[in-house]
């Protein structure tokens, strides 16, 4: 399992569509799986499942992206999973920390705008 966060400042409905775009034009095999929106007094929540096939790994991958929002500040939280290809430890996280490392690049790419 790898995990990234970051708080930056913008409009959720456009990070959100440009991170969802991101993650599934960075990959091949990236696809949407579920997502969830939650909205109460001004504050937004917004959680998306992605999958992809790890070539390196051999294996899939799968992201939970969350990211809540008030007004102009933002939170994301982004977790990958299921790369290990050990039956008892992780062995071979590759897969994950790369389909992270997308969701990292898109994000810092946001923020520095």
């Amino acid at each position: 399992m790898a995990k990234y966060e970051k708080r930056l400042r913008g409009d959720f409905q456009a990070f959100l569509d440009y991170l969802v775009d991101g993650v599934l034009n960075g990959s091949a095999s990236a696809s949407f799986e579920d997502g969830s929106d939650w909205e109460a007094s001004g504050v937004r929540c917004a959680v998306r499942v992605f999958e992809r096939y790890s070539w390196t790994g051999g294996n899939r991958v799968s992201m939970n992206l969350t990211l809540v929002g008030s007004g102009d500040e933002l939170f994301l939280s982004a977790i990958t999973s299921g790369g290990s290809q050990a039956m008892f430890w992780k062995m071979n996280t590759i897969g994950e920390e790369s389909f992270l490392d997308c969701v990292a690049e898109l994000a810092e790419h946001y923020a520095g705008r």
